[in-house]
């Protein structure tokens, strides 16, 4: 799978329990590190029982970008490209035609100029419907078959031609209302308090998105997807309107619920790349039971949703540390040395003292 392969470094594969997402019940693959994510995600779901959660996603559109310089006549190049969108359209299309047979392809173009201190550049958006691909291959290859026709358009020279992570036609959102007779009025004025905090505060707002993608990386990993796309893309969108804001909303129902909800860029797919290479994503997938990249990216909006709300409720009444570090406890032990059965009694005894430190840990293993 790389090149210079001197091993590999495993991630511990779990599993979210308690989920239900449009209707279907589900355990959800967490390929992830860190103590509480899984716990925090599948008590959230358990809240949200009997109704789960609702979720949708949009057609699985990409953009493809081709940055054009030293164009002689900018504006007249930019009617150039609109005049030939078809036959462009159609170029691109013909490089990939299985993409083309099971109902995608490329879609529009549209060009914009920029001014920049190097002078001005026409900036590409090749749009391309990618089924059930990520699609970064199949747009990565139209760009740079396009890029040397839009030189002989347009008269300049052709730089960047690569897909874009900021993936804006290709949404997946997820909604849940969980009942103030399953958490609390308490609950739901901590939660709504807490967001509000991230909505007017960058500081906070990066945080509060970090925890939404500690469950969405660790299914996007699972299922041998690109985590590192799914995060710029979202980060990315968080700040798409000007200001750098939640990916979650919440708000009171009339009855006096809480309803959440969530919105970002999902591009994730099943055919292609580490999906259909790493045996351990292919079970993932397997087990998921998906027929498509958007139903994958509707329970992974689904599962963001639950972490950021698991991680709101803790933080805003008992605090975050009680439940991570009690379930960080076994790993305090084994930095300080001990092994087998140790583990767990050390581990058991830091819990109840309430006293989870790797010198305690020490000290009750010397004991």
């Amino acid at each position: 799978m790389v090149e210079n392969s001197a091993g590999s470094f495993p991630l511990p594969l779990g599993f979210a329990m308690n989920f239900k997402i449009n209707g279907r019940e589900l355990a959800i693959p967490f390929a992830i590190e860190e103590p509480s994510v899984i716990a925090a995600a599948s008590y959230a779901a358990k809240l949200a029982l009997p109704d789960g959660f609702t979720a949708t996603a949009s057609e699985p559109i990409m953009i493809g970008q081709i940055q054009l310089v030293n164009v002689p006549d900018i504006e007249q190049a930019h009617w150039k490209i609109d005049a030939q969108k078809d036959k462009l359209l159609a170029l691109a299309s013909a490089l990939d035609a299985p993409l083309v047979k099971y109902g995608g392809g490329a879609r529009d173009i549209r060009a914009k100029i920029f001014e920049t201190p190097r002078g001005k550049m026409l900036g590409i958006q090749l749009l391309v419907d990618c089924r059930d691909a990520m699609g970064a291959n199949a747009v990565n290859t139209m760009c740079e078959a396009l890029a040397k026709e839009l030189e002989l358009i347009t008269g300049g020279k052709a730089r960047l031609r690569i897909i874009s992570n900021l993936a804006v036609h290709r949404i997946a959102r997820a909604s849940c209302v969980w009942k103030k007779d399953a958490i609390g009025d308490e609950v739901i004025e901590g939660v709504l308090d807490a967001y509000e905090y991230a909505a007017a505060d960058i500081f906070r707002a990066s945080t509060h998105n970090k925890g939404i993608m500690n469950g969405i990386d660790a299914v996007v990993i699972a299922t041998g997807n690109d985590w590192r796309a799914v995060e710029a893309g979202a980060h990315a969108y968080a700040a798409y309107g000007g200001k750098y804001l939640p990916l979650t909303k919440y708000a009171k129902t009339a009855s006096g619920d809480l309803l959440g909800q969530i919105e970002l860029p999902m591009a994730v797919g099943l055919v292609g790349g580490a999906t259909k290479t790493h045996p351990l994503a292919k079970i993932a997938v397997k087990i998921l039971g998906v027929k498509s990249a958007r139903e994958l990216a509707e329970i992974i909006a689904s599962v963001g949703l639950a972490q950021n709300f698991a991680a709101l409720r803790a933080l805003s009444t008992e605090g975050i540390q009680r439940g991570h570090m009690e379930l960080h406890a076994r790993n305090v032990a084994v930095m300080a040395g001990a092994a087998g059965a140790k583990i767990d009694e050390i581990a058991a005894k830091m819990i109840a003292e309430k006293n989870i430190r790797s010198d305690r840990a020490k000290e009750l293993l010397a004991e």
